[in-house]
């Protein structure tokens, strides 16, 4: 598609660009609105994947394998060989509705779950200020920004309030731009764009009122990810589905040339080997395995949904049950997260009503982040700011770590800086003591390191106020932040959580490790992780991890516990660190400092209160920030992952066995063991009780650690099993051959119904690591199994198994049948024992 040329809009006059999109600065009504929605379309960099439902349906049958068949089946109506053929189609229809019916029910349960952590964003429509979604909003909207809010669209800015917005997507550059209403030139580079924001950047501090020019792919975003076709990256779980593809086109390319020809060496029908090849190909290939995948992963969102874990991105359901790793804050985690201000005092310990009310003034008229501290000095105490009055303010960023806000009280004009001590020390040359004098900061720094020894004892979390008297300045930047006179201490408390102690062990137990990564001070972090049960926590601070190359991190971060004082860039480093040592990390984060590392985590986990664009990059959200909550998720995780691969291995080791055998067989009997129609009947019932798998239940054991695709394990499983199947299958051969002397027709129905059965039966034995009666299946599973051999024994006897080429089998046939499955299920059973704990050692 031709790239869209981007007509300039920051050259102009607001009032001129209003004026073009036929708006005003009351933004649009509903009607419009609609109306706009139609001729734009919906404000998305490419059209949604779901697909219609008849689309979903004609998907079922896009395999070349199945087209293949349909190619066979038409050919055999031009032979007029009509019943076959019928019967053959009914058969791929009917397997492409069961897929097609698990696969519609999961596209369902994830367009729900979506809706509910969908990414909103504020909106004047009908003179009033409204919330919609991201992908309604249309050029001519006029947006409200505030810090946190992911830009929607390419916009003007009409109106900014010490705004800094975060374009690292677009320009790569790190710090934030300040942005402000304006006119600049046409060739304008966009770094330095002032008057304009972008779709996909983030605000970081302040608020605005913007008018959306361009949305969708026509934005400056939408033109570079359309010219790079930006893919995200594959989750570890995708990875393994198609190594695991791989593999299975490889075997059974191999097997449909090798029966082929020796069947037509042999002189047997041509257009019956061709059927017939094709036939074991389905047979051999888990044709469900995408309906099986979708409904397992829909399966398991439903479940942690219910669990107040919503999963965005499908296949990272996999990745949190493999996560062994969990790097994640300790605010509101680990702790409380309801910040409470203990205490605010001088430089001399005493408490100090100045401090407070000069905190007071700093949080009361900061615009930028919304945070837990500033809700926390509010609350505290309120005094009364009559005679007080903002004029000018320098948001907090995560490389100043201070706030800067100018005051004026009755006649003063006060700069007053609030944030982390070290910070608001390194702009202070002088200090207020108790009795109101200013002394040089040198002369205190005794009383200072004191009152933080204190701090530090009590686990408490701790700022500087600082302050500077103005003369007739009515604006202020960071260059002013210099020459003031420190005043005191703001102490805050958050207690750990009751029971995270007990959940941490839990999350331990299943093989999961937690790492702390958190901004504040590192006595504090170590005193809450003493708390929560880590007895000598290995602590690495910020400052320590700059003198740290890559290569030394991969060393040292696995034995770290807590991460402290750390920056943004920081997380992200720390997070690629431990995946680079093949570990699956998950981050949990919700505050715009977190977003490069829930990018760059196998696993970003953020929750619904957090910043929009913290929860637009997570793949899971949770709706309460709480690790019992994460620790349901990763329990359906892993139980979702568990049943993926049961599928996986019943399907390939049954498979593989009686393909191995039916294909053996053929080359030694003078007609084909079983009829092309009779091949994908089997194929569809044996399927059939495996579209449960779902819903079955899963052993303690095969949970309590993280899973992980092993393509080498899931081919030593089949060849295994395979072989075991082969072994009876050959052995009912010779029963039915040698021994009942059965005919032509008794061959084939006697050995449908075994292979259905033992298939059926060897489900209940694979799906277990235990022995099959002390591991009991789903009540759907057991069902379904149930129903396939009921109806698998008596179909010979039935006027559709006619249709099919079966006939009536003796009494001597069951009963000898029963001896052999009674066998394999006994042998099987051994198989598992010595597979998983002396096989799979070697």
């Amino acid at each position: 598609m031709a790239e869209k040329e981007i007509k300039p809009f920051w050259n102009k006059e607001p009032t001129e660009v209003l004026k073009e999109l036929n708006t005003d600065n009351e933004g649009l009504t509903s009607v419009e609105a609609a109306q706009r929605i139609k001729i734009y379309g919906p404000n998305v960099l490419k059209p949604s994947k779901r697909l219609t439902t008849l689309s979903l349906f004609l998907s079922q049958f896009k395999s070349p394998i199945i087209i293949l068949l349909i190619l066979a089946v038409i050919l055999s109506f031009f032979l007029k060989e009509f019943t076959d053929a019928i019967i053959i189609l009914i058969i791929v229809i009917a397997s492409g509705i069961l897929s097609f019916i698990q696969e519609k029910n999961a596209q369902d349960v994830i367009a729900k779950l979506l809706a509910i952590v969908q990414v909103k964003t504020k909106v004047l429509r009908d003179k009033k200020p409204v919330e919609i979604p991201v992908e309604d909003v249309v050029p001519g909207d006029i947006v409200l920004l505030g810090a946190g809010d992911i830009v929607p669209g390419d916009c003007l800015v009409l109106q900014s309030k010490d705004l800094f917005v975060n374009e690292a997507i677009l320009t790569g550059e790190t710090f934030p731009v300040e942005k402000e209403l304006g006119i600049i030139p046409a060739d304008t580079p966009l770094a330095h764009r002032t008057n304009s924001l972008f779709m996909g950047t983030h605000i970081v501090s302040g608020s605005a009122q913007a008018l959306v020019v361009y949305t969708g792919r026509s934005t400056e975003f939408g033109k570079v990810s359309e010219r790079l076709k930006l893919k995200p990256p594959e989750t570890e779980f995708q990875r393994g589905v198609n190594r695991f593809g791989f593999f299975l086109m490889e075997v059974t390319s191999l097997f449909v040339i090798i029966i082929f020809g020796m069947n037509v060496y042999l002189k047997k029908p041509v257009l019956d080997s061709f059927l017939f090849a094709l036939a074991l190909a389905i047979g051999f290939t888990p044709q469900l395995l995408p309906a099986i995948i979708s409904i397992n992963l829909a399966h398991g969102a439903k479940g942690m949904a219910k669990k107040k874990v919503i999963v965005k991105k499908l296949a990272s359901i996999e990745n949190f049950g493999s996560m062994n790793i969990l790097c994640s804050d300790k605010t509101g985690t680990l702790t409380e997260g309801m910040v409470q201000v203990k205490k605010a005092i001088d430089i001399e310990g005493r408490e100090s009503e100045k401090v407070l009310f000069y905190a007071y003034l700093n949080a009361f008229y900061q615009t930028g982040l919304k945070n837990p501290i500033d809700e926390a000095i509010l609350n505290f105490k309120k005094f009364s700011l009559a005679s007080c009055k903002k004029l000018d303010e320098v948001p907090y960023d995560f490389t100043r770590k201070r706030l800067s806000i100018l005051v004026q009280i009755e006649n003063e004009v006060i700069m007053i800086t609030k944030g982390a001590i070290s910070n608001i020390l390194e702009i202070c040359s002088k200090a207020e003591m108790s009795d109101g004098k200013i002394v040089e900061i040198s002369t205190v720094y005794p009383l200072i390191e004191e009152r933080l020894n204190e701090f530090n004892r009590n686990s408490f979390r701790f700022l500087g106020i600082a302050y500077r008297k103005m003369n007739e300045d009515r604006t202020i930047s960071q260059k002013d932040e210099t020459g003031m006179i420190f005043l005191g201490f703001l102490a805050f408390f958050d207690p750990p959580k009751k029971d995270v102690a007990q959940t941490i062990r839990k999350l331990n137990r299943l093989g999961l490790s937690l790492k702390i990564i958190t901004g504040d001070n590192k006595q504090v972090a170590i005193n809450v992780a003493k708390q929560i049960g880590l007895k000598e926590p290995k602590v690495l601070t910020g400052k320590e991890l700059q003198q740290i190359v890559d290569e030394a991190l991969l060393v040292i971060a696995p034995d770290i516990n807590i991460f402290a004082e750390v920056e943004p860039s920081h997380k992200e480093r720390i997070v690629l660190a431990l995946k680079k040592l093949g570990n699956v990390v998950g981050y949990m984060g919700d505050g715009i400092n977190d977003i490069s590392a829930l990018h760059t985590a196998d696993v970003g986990i953020s929750v619904d209160s957090a910043v929009d664009a913290a929860k637009e990059a997570a793949d899971i959200v949770l709706l309460e920030k709480d690790l019992n909550v994460l620790l349901e998720g990763v329990h359906h995780g892993r139980l979702t992952f568990a049943n993926t691969l049961k599928y996986i291995f019943m399907a390939t080791s049954a498979n593989f066995g009686n393909m191995f055998s039916m294909a053996g067989v053929s080359l030694f009997l003078p007609f084909l063991p079983l009829l092309p129609k009779q091949v994908l009947l089997t194929n569809l019932l044996t399927d059939f009780p495996e579209m449960t798998i779902a819903t079955d239940n899963v052993d303690k054991e095969m949970i309590e650690t993280p899973q992980r695709w092993n393509i080498n394990f899931i081919r030593r499983f089949m060849i295994i099993f395979g072989l075991i199947s082969s072994i009876f299958d050959y052995l009912t051969f010779g029963v039915l051959l040698f021994l009942l002397h059965a005919s032509t027709e008794q061959f084939r129905t006697g050995w449908f119904v075994k292979s259905v059965v033992s298939a059926a039966l060897i489900v209940l034995v694979i799906r277990s690591r235990r022995p099959f009666f002390k591991s009991l299946p789903g009540r759907y599973l057991l069902l379904a199994t149930s129903l396939i051999m009921l109806l698998t024994i008596i179909l010979p006897w039935l006027p559709i198994g006619k249709l099919f080429g079966f006939v009536g089998l003796p009494i001597s046939f069951i009963f000898v049948s029963f001896i052999i499955l009674a066998l394999y299920v006994i042998t099987a059973e051994i198989t598992k024992y010595l597979f998983y704990r002396k096989i799979n050692k070697i």
